[in-house]
């Protein structure tokens, strides 16, 4: 089920929401399990079984890491085992025809299986529940006894099926001892229209143009036409999952859960590292704390430093999908980092503002075109066209169709990617000269009138648009 479909948004969410908040306090958690089992198993059934095994996984670790934990050896081998249940299970079902098909390749074997189907959110929730039973052992939360309290976390649908990649020790105390509260629900409200603006305006929109240009042949395209594809499906990406999670963030506040933000304008980086800590932040963190700190993060040497962050990106790529393709993505920011922590931050740092913003966003939407192609030829081709080494000619009628008729939708998307338009609300606000009620009562009702426009558009482009879901469902 989607959050932008109008099952989720005229049947499935108002049903939820007001049983709820009419269920007495000791039922809602229950009553939350089972709105989020039946939203994971609207479209696939049969991976709710796939759901209860992690559950059962970790909940089941969870109980043995808190009885154990003073056993020093023992506890080693329990972590080991825990891993090994929960990455084996992610890899079985995300990994096993990329792993076969490698092997065929390499030793020229003829192994085949059937085609194994990605459960929705596998990745997602398999992190999910590692970070649970690492907190517990760590004592960075409390251990949950209660199975139902544990599925409810495991299982919470505002962030089930694509992140934020909330952490046990973020809303431990939450799960049993959270407050729904009217200023929690509104806020969470606002938040969840903007991400259906962002998700059905400007995502929807930037995405159609991505994929038309992308399914043309690179040495057909002119430099104009590679530019603006790419670009298209740089804004396509950060709206779509940005919007999803401010939906999810405030579906969370609608429960009175507070989930940790996951995007902070990541295309207003200076450097590819600040990049990486505003996009997909709970991505990011978790790595950060769960792996490279673990492997001994940059208080070793600066080669292991360097050979951590390889592992880190080369893991972070791998995890993105079953592609050579996303791990040469990971890869490429591993190096870039690298280069960063190096020598080229330092570099970076005496150069004018508007020179780093330059760099960092080049190499960015340089990244995103490996991130975007099936294939390795598909994205060397792209790149070589984008940067006229396959003598193709500059500019042609089919880029300046697409730049008279989508231009001012990207423009207005790459305006939206920035806080300037919270930074000219601001100024407006402190600059006016009318009393203090007024600005008040201004702001209130040009707010008001906004979200409803926002959410009008939005609810007419759900109607009216055919199904197209969030690009991080495939991970």
């Amino acid at each position: 089920m989607l959050f932008s479909s109008t099952v989720f948004l005229f049947v499935f969410l108002p049903i939820v929401l007001l049983v709820y908040f009419v269920l007495p306090r000791i039922f809602r958690n229950a009553w939350l399990l089972v709105s989020s089992l039946v939203f994971y198993a609207w479209g696939e059934p049969r991976f709710v079984l796939v759901m209860f095994l992690s559950i059962i996984i970790n909940y089941v670790f969870a109980l043995i890491v808190d009885a154990n934990r003073n056993k020093k050896t023992k506890i080693k081998w329990i972590m080991a085992a825990m891993l090994v249940a929960n990455l084996g299970l992610l890899c079985f079902f995300k990994y096993s025809n990329f792993f076969v098909d490698n092997i065929n390749l390499l030793f020229n074997t003829n192994i085949t299986i059937p085609l194994i189907p990605l459960p929705l959110g596998i990745s997602f929730f398999t992190f999910q529940g590692i970070s649970y039973v690492v907190d517990v052992y760590r004592k960075d939360g409390a251990l949950q006894r209660n199975p139902l309290n544990m599925a409810t976390y495991k299982t919470l649908f505002p962030q089930l099926i694509a992140g934020p990649i909330v952490r046990y020790q973020t809303v431990s105390h939450q799960i049993t001892d959270r407050k729904e509260t009217l200023e929690k629900f509104a806020y969470g409200t606002k938040r969840f229209i903007i991400g259906l603006g962002k998700k059905m305006f400007l995502a929807n929109n930037c995405g159609w143009v991505a994929d038309q240009i992308f399914a043309q042949n690179p040495h057909d395209m002119s430099i104009g036409l590679a530019w603006i594809g790419i670009i298209a499906y740089s804004l396509q990406i950060y709206f779509d999952f940005s919007g999803y999670s401010d939906m999810a963030i405030g579906l969370g506040k609608m429960f009175g859960f507070d989930f940790l933000e996951n995007f902070n304008y990541p295309y207003i980086s200076k450097s590819v590292t600040e990049f990486w800590r505003r996009w997909h932040i709970s991505l990011g963190t978790w790595f950060r704390d769960y792996l490279y700190i673990p492997l001994g993060g940059n208080r070793i040497s600066p080669l292991r430093t360097y050979i951590n962050l390889f592992i880190v990106w080369f893991a972070t790529g791998f995890w993105h999908g079953a592609s050579w393709t996303f791990i040469a993505w990971g890869i490429y920011y591993g190096i870039l980092i690298m280069l960063e922590k190096a020598f080229l931050g330092d570099i970076l740092r005496k150069l004018p503002n508007a020179i780093q913003h330059i760099y960092a966003t080049f190499l960015v939407v340089i990244g995103w075109v490996f991130f975007r192609s099936e294939t390795f030829s598909y994205a060397f081709d792209y790149i070589k066209t984008m940067f006229g080494l396959n003598h193709t000619v500059v500019w042609d009628s089919n880029a300046a169709y697409y730049f008279v008729e989508y231009g001012v939708l990207i423009g207005l998307a790459i305006i939206g990617a920035t806080p300037l338009l919270k930074i000219f609300a601001d100024k407006i606000m402190i600059q006016s000269e009318s009393s203090f009620a007024v600005r008040i009562f201004g702001r209130n009702i040009g707010l008001t009138g906004y979200y409803l426009l926002v959410l009008g558009i939005s609810i007419i482009c759900v109607v009216s648009n055919t199904f197209n879901p969030f690009i991080y469902f495939r991970f």
